[in-house]
């Protein structure tokens, strides 16, 4: 019963695929109503993803776009729960070059502040909670990816900050900080099997995460089960970041 999720309204923001749509899936399979943003113009547009979408409401939201987030309107006008999961990363030593490290930290960083701001009262509302999809990363230095790592640990801290700033409001923060998950976004890694075999001799259970194992949390997180956790960022890794 703690995992029922009936007659909540739950937003995903980056929810059209990966760790977001795994989110999105297991809050509506206990009864949720859930919206999800993508950054297409619609359903149709995802091709063959665009079956796993069909259940949820769905509006575009590209937050790496000046001023989208302030045009964006939610889907409800109260919430009670909120899952931050748009992510961006630049491979091949890009993120060294000034143009992609800002992509990146805006959307990884200060979009999460200002989906934050925006969607604050609706969660007020509903004594709601906002989760934060960060990365070990964050914990870890990332030699190619300075973007990624610090706009990660601006993430996990950013989660503390409003963690403490919110709890009078009634919205619990908290988040999650995910390890190599078999997503979209790690295919680079995770496609070559001789660079894989590499990777996953650091991880002691000797395996690629599932985005469902990230969303188990999030539906923790978001529970009364988690009722007294604020500001704390849970590390779902595989043990990789435990040596």
């Amino acid at each position: 019963m703690d995992l029922d999720c009936a007659g909540k309204n739950v937003l995903i923001v980056g929810g059209s695929s990966g760790i977001g749509l795994a989110c999105a899936q297991a809050f509506a399979a206990r009864g949720a109503c859930v919206a999800v943003t993508g950054t297409r113009a619609g359903k149709k547009a995802y091709g063959e993803g665009a079956e796993a979408l069909a259940p949820f409401s769905f509006s575009r939201l590209d937050v790496a776009e000046p001023g989208a987030i302030e045009g964006w309107t939610p889907p409800f006008e109260a919430l009670d729960v909120v899952v931050l999961s748009q992510g961006a990363v630049q491979y091949r030593r890009r993120e060294f070059e000034a143009d992609a490290f800002r992509q990146v930290v805006e959307v990884n960083l200060n979009s999460l502040m200002a989906c934050a701001q925006k969607l604050a009262p609706a969660l007020e509302a509903r004594a709601g909670s906002l989760i934060i999809i960060s990365s070990v990363g964050g914990l870890r230095a990332a030699r190619g990816n300075p973007a990624y790592s610090a706009s990660k640990a601006g993430a996990i801290h950013l989660t503390r900050a409003l963690g403490e700033a919110w709890a009078g409001r009634g919205i619990r923060v908290n988040g999650i900080a995910p390890g190599l998950i078999a997503t979209k976004m790690t295919e680079v890694t995770t496609s070559n099997p001789v660079r894989l075999q590499e990777r996953l001799k650091g991880i002691p259970l000797n395996r690629l995460g599932r985005p469902e194992e990230i969303a188990g949390v999030a539906l923790f997180l978001a529970s009364p089960l988690a009722a007294y956790i604020v500001g704390e960022t849970i590390v779902v890794d595989g043990g990789r970041t435990l040596s």
